[in-house]
């Protein structure tokens, strides 16, 4: 495995573990802070992830396609102005941290995004 290689499988597998995380959740008080924690971390990898599949020059259909995916993801949601709404008013309300978590969750899940990842990671 090259080093790039090994780069891109620590990177989506960081990828995943905040996914998880969001998953596990049980919309609990002190839950928001967990979930900003990992919304801004979770872009931060798409946004590595991005440029370093531009960089690459490979044509792979896998590589391709995940880097559409993370575009449309980087593009269109942006939870920062959400959460922090949520922080000033509505930080205990289980409901409405189900609801932001579930949101984050679907987000992540279009155009199969999260599934991209992790068969590019096994394939890895």
């Amino acid at each position: 495995m090259t080093e790039i290689e090994n780069y891109l499988k620590g990177l989506l597998k960081q990828i995943l573990d905040s996914y998880q995380i969001f998953g596990s959740l049980k919309d609990k008080p002190g839950d928001l802070e967990i979930i900003k924690k990992e919304v801004l971390k979770i872009n931060g990898f798409f946004l590595v992830l991005n440029n370093k599949l531009k960089l690459l020059d490979n044509n792979s259909d896998d590589f391709t396609s995940l880097s559409s995916a993370v575009k449309n993801y980087l593009e269109n949601y942006d939870f920062d102005r959400e959460i922090e709404t949520m922080s000033k008013l509505y930080s205990e309300d289980p409901n409405r941290l189900k609801n932001i978590r579930y949101t984050i969750l679907q987000a992540l899940e279009d155009k199969r995004l999260m599934e991209k990842v992790e068969s590019i990671m096994e394939k890895l």
